[in-house]
């Protein structure tokens, strides 16, 4: 991997007015993360941490009170096919089959309709559904209308994939299944992936790094190496994977254990591990 970060978080700070005061909430603070061409990061944290604020930093849908976002060593002030985002929601456009969903963002960079229909072809059979170019959104299961949408942000070729709880309305075992995918679609392209989620489990088997997040105002409390294989059967039942999950578990629990007591320190320092 290169040494030069492929996205890098400086000092973000994210504020917004409340209503009726002169007060402000602080959403996200002092956020500073690294992330290096190709690597599958995680953010984790508890509920209400800023996770989405972060990601509509990242995507450019709104804009940090202080600090710098930078892609490529270039600062993000808006929204750009640079990033490919897959929501929770798979906002798929309904008039569409899945084949012209994944056209879109190629319409967008004017790409030609024959150089259109070769790509959304080839990364819908990347996602494992090619029999299914000509099916509209409401034919889909949820696992297929996910696929759709990733298959979409990635037609585009962004420089890095933002994923937002993209599998959390999906049952147990759709979710594996699509982690299981979307791992093998992360290797088989080299994309630089920034996945957000509430799952510890999910974030242990995805990320490379796992940075786990205070609760508000969201700051990064630790970021933790993933080392383990993933070539088994069942990983999530390994030792090694146990040994992570406790680790992970026992860091957001104090954090909200103490965010409850009111005793979380708006100062605490930055690890990592």
């Amino acid at each position: 991997m290169s040494t030069e970060p492929k996205l890098r978080l400086e000092h973000v700070t994210k504020q917004f007015d409340i209503r009726g005061t002169d007060e402000v909430f602080t959403a996200v603070e002092d956020i500073n993360i690294d992330v290096a061409p190709g690597e599958f990061l995680v953010l984790v944290g508890p509920s209400g941490c800023g996770k989405s604020t972060l990601l509509d930093l990242l995507g450019g849908l709104s804009s940090p009170t202080s600090g710098r976002i930078l892609l490529d060593g270039k600062q993000i002030t808006g929204p750009g096919l640079d990033r490919g985002i897959v929501f929770q929601q798979y906002a798929l456009l309904p008039w569409r089959t899945a084949r012209h969903n994944i056209e879109f963002g190629l319409e967008a960079k004017g790409v030609k309709k024959s150089e259109r229909r070769e790509l959304a072809e080839h990364y819908l059979e990347l996602v494992g559904l090619q029999g299914f170019a000509d099916r509209y959104p409401h034919e889909l299961s949820g696992g297929m209308k996910q696929r759709v949408a990733i298959a979409r942000s990635l037609a585009f070729d962004p420089e890095v994939l933002l994923m937002d709880e993209p599998f959390a309305a999906l049952d147990a075992q759709t979710r594996e299944s699509l982690q299981d995918e979307l791992l093998r679609i992360w290797k088989a392209t080299g994309k630089t992936i920034l996945f957000i989620t509430h799952g510890i489990d999910e974030a242990i088997y995805l990320g490379q790094r796992v940075a786990v997040l205070t609760s508000r105002p969201g700051r990064v409390k630790t970021i933790v190496d993933i080392d383990i294989d993933r070539s088994g059967d069942d990983v999530r039942s390994g030792e090694e994977f146990r040994v992570f999950r406790h680790r992970i578990w026992t860091l957001l629990h104090g954090e909200v254990e103490r965010a409850r007591a009111g005793e979380l320190d708006p100062a605490q320092e930055v690890a990592h591990v």
